[in-house]
């Protein structure tokens, strides 16, 4: 068995990677709403707080009520209990990343958790 996995998500509106790469410690997705769409529910989370990078084009989310315009290079970090919701522009797509973990969990990164060889 290989220490990797590998995948093509293609062009999909929206992809889970722990299913296409069997995640065991966080959950990414890649999402992509067209122009005016948005995310049909407002969520929040009981452990796991979320990271969202936006890739592509701009739009909204609106957390705790609060309006927060988005664009292109921005990161937004939300904790779990916030009430949260996404769209679109009106005249243009956005294409994001949202990765999901569990607050408070990391322990050690980058060098901290580095093995030279």
């Amino acid at each position: 068995m290989e220490n990797y996995t590998k995948t093509n998500i293609g062009s999909e509106a929206r992809v889970e990677l722990h299913e296409k790469l069997g995640l065991t410690g966080a959950e990414v997705s890649i999402n992509q709403l067209p122009a005016g769409a948005g995310v049909p529910f407002v969520h929040a989370h009981r452990n796991n707080e979320e990271i969202y990078g936006i890739i592509a084009g701009k739009g909204k989310a609106v957390i705790d009520g609060k309006e927060i315009a988005l664009t292109a290079g921005d990161w937004l970090k939300v904790a779990p209990a916030a009430k949260r919701q996404f769209s679109a522009a009106a005249d243009e797509g956005i294409t994001y990343i949202c990765i999901q973990v569990k607050e408070h969990s990391l322990g050690g990164f980058t060098a901290e958790d580095a093995v030279i060889f």
